[in-house]
């Protein structure tokens, strides 16, 4: 193929930050340009000429021009960004699976960054940070007014270097801080096990370069312990994205050859495509079928994909690919609803932007761009129900966000009434003993979504959700 596919996203401290994720097409920079409107440019060089003379203090005329270009960008989409030479570094570096950092996966929340996991291992880990701690301050720097961005470029580092991060941890109504030496993190973004005789389990966090080698090793793995394999859960719950090679692979490695995994489609011709599971989509330059080794009985073996509010980008596309083709039962909650692509352009040999370009679709045409896949069984993430889902952020819920495309969005005032049921009952949950409320792990005896999967597969009763429904899309506001 003559251009490479890519999804990643916001780099946290090694991984990727919530569920911003995006398709990206790297390609080289156009050679046309669009005539400038006159009028406006004026506007923009009085603007800038202002700035450098009457200012308060000097500034930079590099600093204006790239903040200048940095803005336009931005005010597109959330998924549209400049990139500076740090941050077009980073951004290559986000989708490898190996970062210089404290090792944390993090999201935004009240101005403040959150812990959404520590990386098991990482040094983060090793000093105690925990899942829902706030980072209120990196060094001597005020978390509060920096963008995800910046606070990630603050926690990045050499190896050996220190960086204290100041923690608010509610639950111990208790601020604190923790030194933590930044390292080399290599992150696993596959796991697996036989769950139970006959049936397996592997989990994908992210799509990275190595997803592919793992997700053939761990499948390996899982038929030499059982090779009768009765069915298989693959779990995608959380999964913010990735590669898209990857997600055409995975998607490959169940779905009969050269059926369509997800198509493109914008306004430039290269954004117009079909990607399908044929080592010609997802194979590396140089390299082999990844997929070769995977054992055959994998093609029919019965399969569910457990999925919910946190399962963006290419996640979404694996899913929607295995629905549309019936190769397997989606469970779980409606996905996040990331269905742009977005194009990485260099500006120069190191900086470059990340731009919108396309919308991407699912084998039967479906945009799920600010919806979202539907899953076949709706099941709720606990016995006790779909408690703290509505507090999840999704594509609709963020600024700017772009439309399906596909029809007018309207607002979900539903959600807007589980949102404040589920604040109310976090407040409560907030009073328990810290062991009464930790969340079971995915993968364990404990986890309420597989053992509802397993259900599935069996053939037995699966408790259903009596208050998930199909989220519509919301109404953009502008």
């Amino acid at each position: 193929m003559g251009h490479k596919l890519k999804i990643a996203g916001w780099v946290s401290v090694g991984v990727v930050a919530g569920a911003l994720t995006t398709v990206s097409l790297q390609t080289v920079a156009r050679g046309a340009m669009t005539p400038l409107p006159l009028e406006e440019i004026q506007q923009l060089s009085a603007v800038f000429g202002l700035v450098k003379t009457d200012y308060v203090e000097p500034v930079d005329d590099k600093k204006l021009i790239t903040d200048a270009i940095s803005g336009m960008v931005a005010s597109l989409d959330p998924h549209s960004q400049y990139f500076d030479k740090k941050s077009f570094k980073e951004f290559r570096e986000g989708t490898s699976g190996r970062f210089v950092g404290v090792g944390i996966e993090i999201t935004q929340e009240d101005g403040l960054i959150k812990v959404v996991s520590p990386i098991e291992g990482s040094p983060a880990f090793r000093a105690g940070l925990k899942t829902n701690d706030l980072i209120t301050k990196i060094d001597e720097t005020a978390v509060k007014g920096l963008s995800l961005n910046d606070a990630v470029k603050r926690m990045r580092g050499e190896p050996n270097t220190k960086v204290t991060l100041t923690i608010f941890r509610k639950d111990e109504s208790r601020t604190f801080p923790v030194t933590i030496t930044r390292e080399e993190i290599k992150t696993q973004s596959v796991k697996g096990k036989v769950v139970e005789p006959g049936y397996g389990w592997i989990r994908l966090s992210q799509f990275q370069e190595r997803t592919v080698d793992d997700f053939v090793r761990k499948v390996e793995e899982v038929y030499k312990q059982e090779p009768n394999l009765k069915g298989l859960v693959l779990d995608l719950r959380n999964d913010p994205g990735g590669l898209l090679d990857a997600a055409v692979a995975i998607s490959a490695a169940f779905l009969p050859e050269n059926v369509t995994v997800v198509t493109t489609n914008g306004q430039l011709a290269d954004s117009k495509a079909t990607y399908k599971a044929s080592p010609d989509y997802y194979q590396r330059r140089g390299g082999g079928d990844p997929l070769r080794r995977l054992p055959a009985a994998l093609k029919s073996v019965p399969l569910v994909v457990l999925v919910n509010e946190g399962s963006a980008s290419a996640s979404e596309i694996v899913a929607g690919a295995l629905q549309d083709h019936k190769r397997a039962t989606i469970m779980g909650s409606q996905t996040f609803g990331k269905g742009s692509v977005q194009t990485v352009r260099p500006l120069g040999p190191d900086t470059g932007i990340k731009l919108t370009t396309a919308r991407y679709y699912t084998p039967s045409g479906k945009s799920i761009q600010a919806k979202g896949i539907v899953p076949d069984v709706m099941i709720d993430e606990s016995e006790e129900g779909n408690v703290f889902a509505a507090l999840r952020m999704r594509e609709a819920d963020l600024d700017k966000h772009l439309g399906s495309g596909q029809g007018e969005e309207k607002k979900d005032e539903a959600r807007e009434k589980a949102r404040e049921s589920a604040l109310k009952r976090m407040e409560e949950e907030a009073k328990k003993p810290a062991t009464e409320r930790k969340a079971p792990e995915f993968g364990s005896d404990k986890d309420f979504q597989l053992v509802q999967a397993l259900n599935q597969l069996k053939g037995r009763t699966v408790l259903v959700s009596k208050t998930l429904t199909e989220r519509k899309d919301e109404k953009k506001e502008n």
